[in-house]
């Protein structure tokens, strides 16, 4: 093999292994990007930091869109606890894909008014986006409130009497530590458990009691 033809298939081999971590490198990006996109966590909290920092009407067309964001965030997460809950369903996921449909439409709305420089047609086009945008949240609190349904029943009454057995398991443990600090302090003021009483009062002397001087006297004398 001559010096040319190795020159060449060297250079041939640097283009394919560029070409290679090129592709690759995009793919990864356009795969990364999705992925950021189809984040509702860090999507929100993007718009609502534009949201923040934005001012005059472009501050309520975004405000707009992080309400209708939210709305079906709520709604979508409804969807998912029901479905792992393995609750009844009915035609939920469908009227709530219905409901995301038709918000596609009004977001893209909310879109092209954040570009909108009349301002005689900014306030009328916010106006009619803004009642949209009120109904969506109703159809959402409407799902929510379905779902709330499926989980299971939870009134106060059966908040209160769990709270009234909570209570007395409480007083009970209070009683039985109470009654144990009891029994301790009277072992330590030379009492026994059976309440009788080992200081002296029963023929024993206490050990840690000098004894009487006329006592040891009687015994000198003896």
């Amino acid at each position: 093999m001559d010096l040319n033809s190795l020159l060449s298939w060297v250079s041939i081999s640097l283009a394919t292994i560029s070409l290679v971590v090129f592709v690759s490198f995009f793919v990864l990006v356009r795969r990364l990007y999705r992925r950021i996109r189809r984040s509702r966590r860090l999507t929100g909290a993007v718009l609502r930091s534009r949201t923040i920092l934005s001012r005059g009407p472009q501050h309520e067309v975004l405000k707009l869109q992080l309400r209708l964001k939210e709305s079906l965030d709520s709604g979508q997460a409804a969807v998912d606890l029901a479905r792992s809950s393995q609750g009844p369903l009915g035609e939920l996921p469908r009227l709530f894909r219905r409901i995301q449909g038709e918000s596609i439409t009004l977001q893209s709305q909310l879109r092209l008014l954040t570009s909108e420089a009349d301002p005689v047609v900014l306030a009328e086009a916010l106006s009619v986006a803004g009642r949209r945008v009120d109904q969506v949240a109703g159809l959402v609190r409407r799902l929510r409130s379905a779902v709330a349904a499926g989980l299971g029943e939870l009134t106060d009454d059966t908040l209160t009497a769990l709270r009234s057995e909570v209570d007395r398991e409480v007083a009970a443990l209070r009683a039985g530590v109470d009654e144990l600090r009891s029994l301790n302090g009277r072992s330590l003021n030379g009492c026994s458990l059976d309440g009788h009483s080992h200081n002296g009062n029963d023929g024993f002397s206490d050990p840690r009691r000098p004894l009487p001087m006329n006592t040891f006297n009687r015994r000198t004398e003896s």
